[in-house]
This record gives C-alpha cells, sequence and structure tokens, in this order.
C-alpha cells in the first residue's frame, strides 16, 4: 500500500509532521506529501465540477509546521493554475465558510490542523461547499496523488489573501446581536457581562477581542490568547482534564460570568459557568439541545452513542426526542440530515467530545457558532438576572463514570471485536437484572438493575484503532468497578490485553 493511504484518519490527513529531541516518533507527514496531496485536490474538484477555473483558499491553525505547509500547498496549487485565497490563521470552521460566503466563493478549502493532537503531528481536512470531504471522498483525492494524474495549467494561479477571521468574526457578530435583540443594549448585548476565553494557544484566541469585546463584554483574565503551536500551557481540548481544570480556575479567579474554551482550530467547545464548574459532555448536549428545543418543540437531538440516561431524561422532558446513535462526528452529523430528508425535524447533532453541528448553520461542526448561540441565551437571561447554567439545574448526573480502552491482540482486530460484542450479548442475557438496550446502533449497550450497580456500560469498537471501548455510568458508588469486575471476567476468555 503507498505511504500516502496510511496518512487517512478517517476523513483526514493527519501524520508526524515534526520532529525535536522531545519526540521519539519519525516524520510521515512531509511537504512531499502535502504537495501532491494539495495538488490532487484540486485536480479532484476540477474532475467533479467539470471546470479548470477554480479557487481554493489555505487555512492553518498554530501548529509549528502550519506556516511551511501553508507557502508548499499555496506554491503547488498556483503552479497548476488554481487562484490562491491565502486566508492565514483560520479555524477549521471558517474554513469551510470560504466556500459559502458571498466575498469568497471558493470551489474548495484546505485547513492544516491535527486538532486536539500534539504538537508534533499536522494534517490537511478538506472542503467544498458540500461540507468536509466524506472518506470515500479523501481516498479518491490519495488515489489521485499516488497515481500522480494532476491537472495541468496554462498560467500560474493568481492570489489574494484574505483577513479571514476578521471577516468570520463580523458574520458572528451580526448574528448574535439579531438573535439577542436587546432592548437595553441592542448592539452591545454583553455589556455588563465578564467572559472570558481559554484558547490553549490555538487558533480561537480571536474569539475574546473580535466578537465578545466588540459585543461589551468584559474579557480580562482571558488567558493562552496568544497562537504558540508548541502549546505551553496545557493541550487544547475541551475533554483534557487539565485543560478544563485551567479554565475552571480562570473563571473563578477572576469573577467571570462565563468562561469559554475551544480546541485547537476551534471546531470543539466547552464552557464553565461562575462557580467554576464544567459544562462539558453531557452537560453541554443537554444546555444546546434545550435552547434548540425552545425554539422548535418535539425536534429530535442526534448525539454520540456514550451519552447518560440522564440526558435522556432530560431531553425528553423537555419535549424532544433523543436519538442516540454512534460516536464519530461525521456519523451523528450525516444522520442528523438523513433524518430530515426523511421528515423528522432535528435541528442538532452532537457529540460528548464537543463537536456540535446545528441545522440552521450548514451541520457545521463549529465551536465557535455552538458558543454564540448560547450567548445569545445566556445575555438574554442575564438582562433578567439569571445565569445560563440554570437551564441545566435539573439534569441527572452519574455518580460515576468510567472508560477503558482495552487492545485487541488479533491480526483482524475488527471482525474479533465483532465476535466479542455479540458473545457479550449472549452473556448479558444470562443475568437477571442485566437488560441490552435494544435501540443500540453501537456495540451492545446494557442496563444494570442491580442496586449495588443501578447503571450502564456500552462495549464498542473504536473507529479507527485495534481497541474495544468500553464505557460505564453508575448512580452508586463503585457501582462501575461493580459491573467491570463482572465484565473483565468474562472478557479474560478472550486476547485481549486487560
Amino acid at each position: 500500500m503507498d505511504k500516502l493511504f496510511s496518512l487517512q484518519n478517517g476523513t483526514d490527513v493527519r501524520g508526524v509532521a515534526y520532529k525535536d529531541e522531545n519526540s521519539e516518533l519519525d516524520i510521515t507527514l512531509t511537504k512531499e506529501d502535502v504537495e501532491i496531496i494539495a495538488k490532487a485536490f484540486a485536480t479532484w474538484i476540477t474532475d467533479k465540477d467539470k471546470k479548470s477555473d477554480i479557487r481554493i483558499a489555505l487555512g492553518m491553525d498554530s501548529r509549528v509546521t502550519g506556516p511551511e505547509f501553508r507557502q508548499v500547498a499555496g506554491d503547488a496549487l498556483r503552479s497548476i493554475g488554481v487562484y490562491l485565497v491565502d486566508c492565514g490563521l483560520a479555524t477549521t470552521p471558517s474554513m469551510f465558510m470560504t466556500t459559502v460566503m458571498e466575498d469568497y466563493k471558493c470551489d474548495g478549502a484546505i485547513m492544516f490542523t491535527a486538532s486536539h493532537m500534539p504538537y508534533i503531528y499536522n494534517g490537511m481536512k478538506m472542503f467544498t461547499e458540500d461540507g468536509c470531504l466524506d472518506k470515500q471522498d479523501l481516498k479518491d483525492v490519495l488515489d489521485i496523488a499516488v497515481s500522480k494524474n494532476i491537472m495541468k495549467g496554462l498560467e500560474y494561479g493568481g492570489y489574494e489573501t484574505r483577513d479571514l477571521l476578521e471577516d468570520y468574526s463580523r458574520v458572528l457578530v451580526d448574528k448574535i446581536i439579531k438573535g439577542v435583540d436587546s432592548k437595553i443594549n441592542h448592539d452591545k448585548p454583553f455589556a455588563g457581562m465578564k467572559i472570558i476565553v481559554d484558547a490553549g494557544n490555538g487558533a480561537g484566541g480571536f474569539f475574546a477581542e473580535k466578537v465578545l469585546a466588540r459585543l461589551g463584554a468584559d474579557t480580562e483574565g482571558s488567558q493562552f490568547l496568544e497562537p504558540d503551536g508548541m502549546f505551553p500551557n496545557h493541550i487544547p481540548n475541551p475533554e483534557n482534564k487539565e485543560a478544563m481544570k485551567s479554565i475552571s480556575q480562570a473563571t473563578v479567579n477572576v469573577g467571570a460570568d462565563l468562561g469559554i474554551i475551544f480546541d485547537t482550530d476551534v471546531d470543539r467547545a466547552a464552557i464553565v459557568g461562575p462557580d467554576g464548574k464544567s459544562i462539558n459532555k453531557n452537560a453541554l448536549i443537554a444546555l444546546i439541545a434545550s435552547i434548540l428545543l425552545e425554539e422548535e418543540a418535539g425536534a429530535t437531538i442526534v448525539t454520540d452513542s456514550v451519552t447518560s440516561k440522564g440526558l435522556a431524561e432530560f431531553i425528553e422532558k423537555r419535549g424532544g426526542v433523543h436519538h442516540r446513535f454512534k460516536r464519530g462526528y461525521k456519523n451523528v452529523i450525516n444522520e442528523s440530515v438523513r433524518l430530515n430528508k426523511e421528515g423528522i425535524s432535528s435541528p442538532l447533532a452532537i457529540e460528548t467530545s464537543g463537536h456540535a453541528a446545528l441545522r440552521e448553520n450548514y451541520f457545521l461542526d463549529d465551536g465557535a457558532y455552538l458558543i454564540a448561540k448560547i450567548l445569545m441565551k445566556a445575555a438574554q437571561m442575564h438582562e433578567k438576572g439569571q445565569s445560563v447554567a440554570d437551564i441545566i439545574s435539573d439534569l441527572k448526573e452519574a455518580k460515576e463514570s468510567s472508560e477503558y480502552r482495552i487492545k485487541i491482540k488479533e491480526e483482524d482486530f475488527k471482525a474479533y471485536a465483532a465476535k466479542v460484542i455479540e458473545d457479550l450479548k449472549e452473556f448479558a442475557k444470562s443475568s437477571d437484572s442485566w437488560s441490552e438496550l435494544e435501540k443500540n446502533f453501537e456495540g451492545v449497550r446494557v442496563d444494570s438493575a442491580y442496586p449495588d450497580e443501578n447503571g450502564w456500560f456500552l462495549l464498542r469498537a473504536s473507529l479507527h484503532e485495534p481497541l474495544l471501548v468500553l464505557n460505564l455510568e453508575s448512580d452508586v458508588d463503585s457501582g462501575c468497578n461493580k459491573m467491570y469486575s463482572k465484565i473483565e471476567n468474562f472478557l479474560k476468555e478472550y486476547n485481549l490485553d486487560l
């Protein structure tokens, strides 16, 4: 198999792009790879759209290899006649917007990012106006790259530079002003609110100055806004405990109404309430679901598979339908799109990781738009002396939760994972107080009615790695351990690294 195919990670190209004295991994994503993949993407677009005169936008997050890769890709594209729109520092969602905003109207866009991965990594995420390339589209691009069957340009392509973050910020500011529609501070709906941002030295620092401050918020106390691809303070990741602890402490220390944290390329986000309590994972889903269900009663909320029982009860209590689907943000987005096409209204697709895509925003997983939507409600509630955290005060949260990632030691790990899961289904049937959840789209999910367990577990295959992933939740102390001990005894019969 050609080396280029090994760089495909779902819908992204991703690899090790930087090596220093602290890194033991060899470089796998080179400048030459970037050059040929960029050319292949342009060729794929011209073949698909049956046009030769195309515009492609390039952007990057704060990673150390971003500027070099952006330069290489730009030169490569122009050498085959592509018109280049250089956006510099950008967010992944804003790069998609270059394909739909009227004053950009690019045929494609490439974002250099590796999401929350360590600084040694980088990657390429590619877009058309239809959204991020799916797995098959990306494979087709890589097929072209491997064959080197690249389009030929008649002349060197032109170029322009654009301040995309400025343009996208104006879009968000306008949406927020209209969404809040304040009768007190119409153009400054965040006046009197203290809202801080933790960008983790990724690309999200713009949100404090270009969005919040312009809308009247006091952002003093925001941290790690300057882009730094070495990520010296913490990994920019709303799922990372250290990162969440950092923004929680900062929020409390400065007395902020809300704290906001973004991942590196701003396609994920989470918030913190004034008491420092994190609003992420199930709580974040509950918050945005409640806001959208106020706008459309009875709508269907699509989530990934590891959400809690309390979240399902919360959504149903507000008149919504909880459609628990599979892990993988593209999976939940595609499922929500499918439901809408079938006449089932689904305004939201969201993962516990913080990937959230709203129908009103092109089903784009955009952390900045998600936060903007929440802040519209927060501003309205602030005028009434209330906090947006009050919305989820009745969300029932599990007493404890655990996750185990179990390595599969078989070569055909996908087939082996499927066998283990099917066997566990049969094993669960032998228990008086374990019951398999029938409406389940991934792995096996089991509810436990044992008083000393009182919870649920889900065993599923990892999307990309030779792993079984076990998630557990319990409403009693040590309930997860009780369930795990039974599951562990069952799994000992298999070729797994427990």
